[in-house]
């Protein structure tokens, strides 16, 4: 009774993190990460069904529902967020049908976090960014680093660069100290259905190898990708700089998808060894199909996910590792197994 009393008359706990895009992929495994940690974590929301989600996790989580690129929402989640660190994970990564929503969200929204924390004087902004600023790299044998030249692919590479270019921008002018973490493709635990219908299409042998296979990628499992954002928070090097996070070393997309049925065997399930292969000048017509439909504003995840498994985008997290103490403690099998046996746990349909 006397403790209730006193955190009555001391007023509300101060907010020392915020996350938007926090019911998505990474945020529904950030949040719970942050919980116990911090005293109280403040976080956006697109709709009132994802807000139980998280309000469930602790009593320490707030939820704002409102988007990342309205200024009421905004203003309501950094109210009072002096100090705080700022985690912002809301992306549009495939849009219903137009490509401006990249732009609307991935650079609007980002904008306008960057203006709102700036006014709160939050701490440190976290921002998530993307390989796709940087297209693919030239031969299998190649990584990008942080050095490496922008090379946009498509709209969603053109948002992302956009963004990128602001985050920096703030940090020059003093506004808020900024750090980019440059993730690959995700992995894991609370995918999107978009990922649990991959795992069914390899499952059924419905998912094409694009030529040899031999391309490689580099790709985070998300839980890696949590603890890369959290050495990012403190690291003294940290603010201005820009990191790859991702798991240890890229693989060949034939490892990758040899590796996603061993998952689903290992985790009971039946599993076929057929692989349907498509020539590499399939993916290249997918491309310009592409890269055409983009240009008149459209947008169809289809063609533009084949057109971009030709390619090896491949990292190099050197950097991470000797400035953050970034050290991914899990591979693609343990992190596959873990994405399956998620999906088994959800009812859903692999």
């Amino acid at each position: 009774m006397t403790e209730a009393l006193d955190e009555q008359q001391a007023g509300p706990r101060a907010v020392d993190a915020v996350v938007t895009g926090a019911a998505g992929w990474l945020g529904r495994n950030l949040v719970p990460a942050l919980v116990g940690t911090r005293t109280r974590i403040r976080c956006l929301v697109q709709s009132d069904d994802e807000a139980p989600l998280l309000e469930l996790l602790d009593p320490s989580v707030e939820v704002i529902v409102g988007d990342v690129r309205d200024p009421v929402a905004l203003d309501k989640l950094f109210d009072d967020v002096s100090g705080a660190t700022v985690f912002h994970a809301a992306a549009v990564i495939h849009p219903v049908g137009r490509t401006r929503e990249f732009f609307d969200v991935n650079v609007g929204g980002t904008e306008l976090a960057l203006d709102r924390a700036r006014r709160a004087a939050a701490g440190r902004f976290l921002h998530v960014s993307s390989n796709s600023p940087f297209g693919a790299n030239p031969t299998p044998l190649d990584r990008f680093t942080e050095d490496s030249p922008y090379n946009p692919y498509m709209g969603y590479g053109q948002s992302k660069m956009e963004a990128e270019l602001l985050v920096k921008q703030s940090h020059e002018r003093g506004d808020v100290p900024t750090v980019i973490l440059r993730a690959p493709w995700f992995y894991g635990p609370e995918q999107p259905a978009r990922q649990t219908q991959f795992l069914s299409a390899i499952r059924r042998g419905r998912f094409p190898l694009i030529g040899d296979g031999t391309q490689q990628r580099s790709m985070v499992f998300t839980g890696n990708l949590v603890d890369g954002l959290l050495c990012a928070e403190h690291a003294a090097a940290a603010p201005g700089r820009a990191y790859w996070i991702a798991d240890a070393d890229p693989y060949e997309l034939r490892t990758i998808f040899d590796t996603v049925r061993e998952a689903l065997e290992a985790e009971g399930l039946q599993v076929t060894q057929r692989q349907p292969r498509i020539p590499r000048v399939a993916a290249e017509i997918a491309t310009k199909a592409d890269g055409l439909l983009q240009r008149r504003g459209l947008y169809q995840q289809a063609i533009h996910v084949l057109g971009e498994l030709k390619d090896t985008i491949a990292c190099d997290i050197s950097r991470a590792r000797a400035e953050l103490g970034y050290d991914p403690q899990v591979a693609l099998f343990e992190g596959m197994r873990r994405s399956v046996r998620f999906a088994m746990q959800h009812g859903e349909r692999l």
